[in-house]
């Protein structure tokens, strides 16, 4: 199979896995009106898709590597599909958040598994590249969750909009089945070899300083997002339908970054494209901080979607590298941290909003991604000897 038929494939689930996932957020103050529920419980449902996304990461990782990617991706988006075909009949808020939950666990078989598969049918030279495209995918699908998903709520409901989810992950589940159709599986799953594929990652400190930092970054870029519409409603800026257009502005930095990927990496290198990712993040937190216009809001968000891929790009096809021989396992290692500090930034974010107020909070962010950028451009570009020392 060509990159080329490869990576639309992978497109299909990574559009409509992550339209599924981003949906949610323009609709918090609609679910929560509908089921009689608060604002900052439904805003929780972000936390409740990243953190089994999260843990089910170590454990899909070495079974992708010993089974086969393709096979667990096709059980992985079965799954997924019947948690949002429940979700549109959830009676109450414990069953949206348990189906939430079950989604979550379920898309962890798609996008980490996908750029395993990548990295391992990708040279390295057209790697980040490669990944690039396939990104594109997968940020077009958050333009369209959060954008139109508000937009679209207002129009046929949250119960609409998961029906319409539904729809798509079943289009992508026939073309990844029928795609994958002569994909030959793996061996068999041997608990020792995945333990001792585990060890061998850890032991590497290029793959526990990328872990680090993508949790790092992910607590500082992800924790806002479930709170922009309600903090736009208490401005009387707009509803659902604003706070998705806001949001779908950080999946215009992301194609935005797509189109600049290969320019950047021919006039800037690595290093300053971390560091410039960092900068970009930063400057449209403190935005996001001052911001009294959802319009201004939405132009912080490019900023922030155009920094943060700059910076995860870059981490992804790095660690498609730190083990070439298990490669989904440390994919899946490297996505286990990300969602990991994406559910705990909703969290700390909501801590600061109640404390000590929104610029505080986006501004200490903002000092964080920055921090992340800088670091990122000096840890990972040093010559192999002296990271060594």
């Amino acid at each position: 199979m060509s990159p080329g038929n490869l990576i639309l494939i992978l497109a299909t689930s990574g559009f409509a896995g992550t339209f599924s996932s981003r949906a949610v957020e323009p609709m918090v103050g609609i679910i929560a009106q509908d089921l009689n529920s608060s604002v900052q419980t439904i805003a929780l449902l972000s936390a409740a898709f990243a953190l089994p996304y999260a843990f089910i990461q170590p454990i899909l990782g070495p079974i992708g590597d010993a089974l086969g990617k393709e096979r667990v991706m096709k059980v992985a988006l079965s799954l997924l599909f019947l948690a949002l075909a429940g979700s549109i009949f959830a009676p109450d808020t414990t069953t949206l958040f348990g189906l939430r939950i079950l989604a979550g666990a379920a898309a962890g078989g798609s996008v980490p598994l996908s750029i395993a598969l990548i990295g391992d049918r990708v040279e390295l030279a057209r790697r980040q590249v490669a990944l690039s495209r396939y990104l594109v995918a997968v940020i077009v699908g958050q333009l369209a969750g959060s954008a139109f998903a508000g937009l679209l709520a207002e129009l046929i409901g949250w119960r609409g909009v998961f029906t319409l989810s539904t729809v798509m992950m079943g289009a992508a589940l026939a073309a990844t089945f029928i795609g994958f159709r002569g994909a030959v599986g793996g061996g068999r799953f041997d608990l020792g070899q995945a333990l001792a594929r585990y060890r061998a990652i850890l032991s590497n400190p290029r793959a526990l300083t990328l872990f680090g930092l993508v949790f790092v970054e992910a607590t500082a870029v992800f924790g806002i997002f479930p709170y922009i519409a309600p903090l736009l409603e208490q401005r009387g800026e707009g509803g659902a339908a604003e706070a998705g257009f806001a949001l779908g502005g950080f999946a215009v930095g992301g194609l935005l970054y797509s189109a600049l990927v290969a320019w950047m990496l021919r006039r800037l290198g690595i290093g300053r494209i971390l560091m410039g990712g960092g900068f970009f993040a930063g400057l449209a937190l403190v935005i996001l901080g001052f911001a009294g216009d959802w319009t201004l809001d939405a132009v912080a968000m490019i900023l922030l979607g155009l920094g943060f891929y700059m910076l995860h790009n870059t981490f992804q096809v790095q660690v498609t590298e730190v083990a070439p021989g298990a490669r989904a396992s440390a994919v899946a290692l490297h996505a286990f941290s990300f969602f990991c500090g994406q559910a705990l930034g909703v969290v700390f974010m909501g801590f600061g909003l109640r404390t000590v107020g929104l610029s505080a909070s986006t501004g200490l962010a903002a000092f964080v991604i920055l921090s992340v950028g800088l670091t990122a451009s000096y840890v990972l570009m040093r010559p192999a000897a002296q990271r060594a020392r």
